[in-house]
């Protein structure tokens, strides 16, 4: 019987993905928090997550620049900023303008950093569990 590692843990492997680009957009708008006319950014989790599990259905692999890899093993454009690969949308404020054009509220970014961390923790427990469940598997030999 053949095991398909993409079934087990692709969901979360591409969860993982998103988290942390996600992270590092919310991290970029908490550092221009003071930076006059920043407009905060963010991806939309659930659409980038339904755009990934639909390139994994199709066979495509995208590279960072919007390039599409035939095989996963090409190598792609520049794999430190794969935020290409997502919809970057500027976050509505809730507070008024307070004169400076910038749409950072610290409070708010804080907490998505710490809910998008609790998130990104929950899925690498879980692959964590997945992995050490085959490994335990593996090693019973059948017995």
């Amino acid at each position: 019987m053949a095991i398909n590692l993409d079934k087990l843990v692709g969901f979360h492997e591409s969860a993982l993905k998103i988290r942390t680009e996600r992270m590092e957009v919310i991290s970029g708008n908490l550092a221009n928090a003071n930076t006059p006319g920043y407009k905060a950014r963010d991806i939309d989790f659930n659409k980038a997550m339904q755009s990934a599990m639909n390139e994994g259905v199709q066979g495509k692999h995208k590279s960072s620049g919007g390039l599409v890899r035939t095989n996963e093993r090409h190598l792609s454009g520049n794999p430190s900023s794969v935020a290409a690969n997502f919809d970057m949308q500027y976050r509505i404020p809730t507070q008024p303008d307070t004169g400076d054009g910038n749409t950072v509220e610290v409070q708010s970014e804080r907490n998505r950093f710490l809910d998008n961390g609790l998130r990104y923790q929950a899925s690498l427990e879980f692959l964590n569990g997945k992995v050490k469940g085959m490994k335990k598997a593996l090693g019973s030999g059948g017995q």
